[in-house]
C-alpha cells in the first residue's frame, strides 16, 4: 500500500521528466531517487517505470498511479489547507501557467496584487506559447484564451475577448482596403502560431454566412506582441486578439478591416482540475482574478 510520500516522490519524477532531474529537485543523489523507486515497485508488485540510459517512460501501472495519485494529493492538501485556514489566512503554493503577452500584460498583476493580500501564499507563474500543451497537472490554474478542445478540465470565465482584422493605414492605402473575405488572399498578413491551429486559415462569418480563407502568411511568430508591432511597422494584416490591439486602434496606429464581418471570439477562461476539490487558495484567487474583468475588461473600459 502507498502513502502520501510514496505518491509525491513518484509524482515528482513524472514532473522532473528524468531520475537525475528529480535528485536535484529533490535535493538527493540519482542512486538514492533509483533506490527508492525500486522499493516503490517492489512494495507494490509492479513496474512503475521502464527506464533506459537516455529515456524514461511510465508504464500502465504507473501511468495509473500517478493519474489517480494526483487527484488524491490535490484532495488531500485541500483538506489540510482548509484546516489551517480555519484558523488564518490562506497559505499554500499556487501554480500559475499563461499565455505570454496576455500573461505578462495582465495576469501578473493580478497574481502580484493577490499575493500582497495573502503574504502566506506563494505563486509561480509560468508564461507559455501554449499553456495548454504544457503537464496541466503541475498547475493549480491554467489560463487559456480561444477555443477549448476536449478537456478534463473545469472552465472558469473571465472576460470576452473578440478578434479583430486590423493594419496599418499606410498598409491599406498602398494595397487597397478588403471588401470580402476572400479579398485577403491577395494580402500580405501576419501570422500568429498559437494552441497548434491551423494558424494561416482564417474564418470569418456575416449573419449565416460564413467564409474561410487562406491567407499568405509573410511573416510568423509565437509571440504576439511582435507580430502586433510587424503590423504597427505597416508589414503587413493580423487578426488579433483585442486585449492586444484595443489601444492602437484607438490611437489611430491600426485601423479595422472587415468591421461588418466577425472574426471566432478568443475569450479568455482559467481552466482548474476539480471544482469540488478546489484548495481555498485556488477558490480565492479565481474570484479575485474574475472580479478584476468586471464589469468591463480593460480593453474595453
Amino acid at each position: 500500500m502507498t502513502d502520501s510520500a510514496d505518491l509525491r516522490f513518484l509524482l515528482a519524477i513524472q514532473e522532473n521528466g528524468s531520475l537525475v532531474a528529480t535528485a536535484r529537485a529533490l535535493g538527493l543523489t540519482p542512486s538514492a531517487v533509483s533506490q527508492r523507486l525500486q522499493q516503490l515497485e517492489k512494495k507494490l508488485g509492479a513496474r512503475l517505470v521502464d527506464r533506459t540510459a537516455r529515456s524514461l517512460r511510465f508504464t500502465q501501472e504507473g501511468a495509473l498511479l500517478c493519474e489517480r495519485g494526483a487527484e488524491l494529493i490535490r484532495q488531500l492538501d485541500a483538506l489540510s489547507e482548509d484546516l489551517q485556514t480555519r484558523q488564518g489566512g490562506l497559505v499554500g503554493t499556487l501554480k500559475v501557467n499563461a499565455p505570454l503577452g496576455f500573461g505578462r500584460r495582465y495576469i501578473a498583476p493580478v497574481i502580484r496584487d493577490f499575493q500582497q493580500e495573502h503574504p502566506d501564499v506563494d505563486i509561480e507563474l509560468m508564461l507559455s506559447d501554449a499553456p495548454l500543451t504544457e503537464a496541466v497537472e503541475r498547475f493549480d490554474v491554467v489560463v487559456h484564451i480561444g477555443a477549448l478542445q476536449v478537456s478534463n478540465l473545469v472552465g472558469y470565465a473571465i472576460a470576452p475577448n473578440a478578434r479583430m482584422l486590423c493594419a496599418l493605414p499606410a498598409f491599406i492605402k498602398r494595397h487597397g482596403v478588403p471588401e470580402m473575405p476572400d479579398d485577403l488572399a491577395a494580402l500580405p498578413c501576419i501570422v500568429l502560431r498559437e494552441n497548434k491551429e491551423d494558424v494561416s486559415l482564417w474564418h470569418f462569418s456575416k449573419g449565416r454566412t460564413s467564409r474561410s480563407v487562406r491567407v499568405q502568411a509573410k511573416l510568423i511568430c509565437n509571440d504576439g506582441d511582435v507580430i502586433r508591432r510587424w503590423a504597427c511597422e505597416g508589414r503587413g494584416a493580423i487578426l488579433r486578439s483585442e486585449w492586444d490591439v484595443a489601444d492602437d486602434l484607438r490611437a489611430g496606429r491600426l485601423v479595422r478591416l472587415l468591421p461588418g464581418w466577425k472574426a471566432p471570439d478568443a475569450n479568455v477562461i482559467a481552466l482548474t482540475h476539480n471544482r469540488a476539490g478546489l484548495p481555498q487558495r485556488t477558490r480565492h484567487f479565481m474570484q479575485f482574478l474574475q472580479s478584476r474583468f468586471k464589469p468591463q475588461p480593460p480593453w474595453r473600459a
